[in-house]
């Protein structure tokens, strides 16, 4: 397992993240527990959460994952500082009402949120803490063009958000601060503000990044190799279709896809074609599917870790071998190409 320096800290990451939002909806906690061992033999230890999840969100399952992950925490407190453990609050952009009312970044949102992630990790501190998605109106979740709304609520300001972030790392609660879903500018002026003292820096940037959503490498990436704030990348498998289980149609039984019709960023209608070719591709090339989907965004000189997640532990041991996989001059041209004739069917 090959280890990366989280943004400007101390921190040293593995460069595959396992994901968890699946813990406590499609995986138990016995679940859960059984691939944190088996992601831990393998070399991995760092593990990404949020408080809202499992996904898809709902009241009634609020917090469990959470408390999958604080349950074997508490079980393996002599190696807590072996791992690197990251979790997310939720603002407005995540427009949970179950979520303190819809939530905000301010400050009363945030101490009460990381006092409740605490209880449910069952750890003094966390690692990393980062902000879901921007307070403000702004494209994401699979919305690649900005449309201003001045009218709508505009959210914490910035200088809130990094100030009560500031009293978390002089509190010991937290030790880095990230961003996720977030936006060149939104990005930017986080850092800016940082440098003049309003706060903590953003040291990773949670996106989507995958075969099937480069969008990142458009305005963000050079952001994140100037400033020095890597990319921990989500969805590298665009929630497995590019692993080429839902081709022509498919839906396995007990597939996310299958159980759940809400989720319809990576059925696009250019989504199948592209994820055909990519398919094509590894399996001419004699690669699992999904191994090369992983290795590719891996690879990539911009991202500090891939966070994959896996309902079953087969899963889970296939995607963690695609950190010995080193993708060939011909198989990357090729993506090339697919990429060149269908940019970013699922942004």
């Amino acid at each position: 397992m090959e280890y990366r320096r989280l943004g400007m800290t101390e921190l040293s990451v593995s460069a595959l993240c396992l994901g968890t939002m699946t813990w406590g909806e499609q995986n138990s906690e016995a679940d859960a527990h059984a691939q944190l061992d088996m992601a831990v033999a393998a070399g991995v230890n760092f593990f990404d959460a949020a408080e809202m999840y499992p996904v898809p969100p709902r009241a009634e399952t609020f917090g469990r994952t959470e408390a999958c992950l604080g349950s074997w925490l508490a079980k393996n407190k002599a190696q807590r500082g072996k791992f690197v453990v990251a979790t997310k609050v939720t603002g407005r952009g995540n427009a949970l009402p179950h979520v303190r009312g819809g939530a905000g970044l301010d400050r009363a949102n945030i101490l009460t949120a990381i006092d409740a992630s605490l209880k449910r990790l069952q750890t003094d501190y966390i690692d990393l803490y980062q902000t879901h998605s921007p307070d403000r109106p702004a494209n994401r979740f699979g919305q690649i063009d900005y449309v201003h709304k001045p009218d709508e609520p505009q959210g914490a300001p910035f200088e809130e958000t990094l100030a009560t972030l500031a009293d978390l790392v002089k509190a010991g609660k937290i030790r880095h601060f990230g961003v996720s879903n977030e936006t060149p500018w939104g990005l930017m002026r986080q850092l800016g503000l940082a440098a003049t003292g309003a706060g903590p820096r953003p040291q990773a940037i949670q996106n989507p990044y995958s075969l099937l959503n480069r969008s990142f490498d458009v305005g963000l990436a050079e952001v994140a190799l100037r400033e020095k704030v890597g990319l921990l990348a989500y969805s590298p498998l665009a929630m497995g279709v590019l692993a080429g289980k839902y081709l022509g149609g498919a839906r396995p039984e007990g597939a996310r896809l299958t159980r759940f019709d809400r989720f319809k960023r990576y059925s696009t209608p250019r989504a199948e074609p592209a994820a055909a070719a990519y398919v094509r591709i590894a399996r001419e090339a004699g690669l699992d599917p999904a191994q090369m989907a992983l290795a590719f965004v891996t690879g990539r000189p911009f991202v500090t870790s891939n966070i994959f997640g896996a309902t079953t532990l087969a899963q889970l041991a296939n995607n963690l071998a695609s950190a010995e996989l080193r993708l060939s001059a011909d198989v990357l041209d090729a993506i090339d190409r697919v990429h060149a004739e269908n940019p970013n069917p699922c942004p």
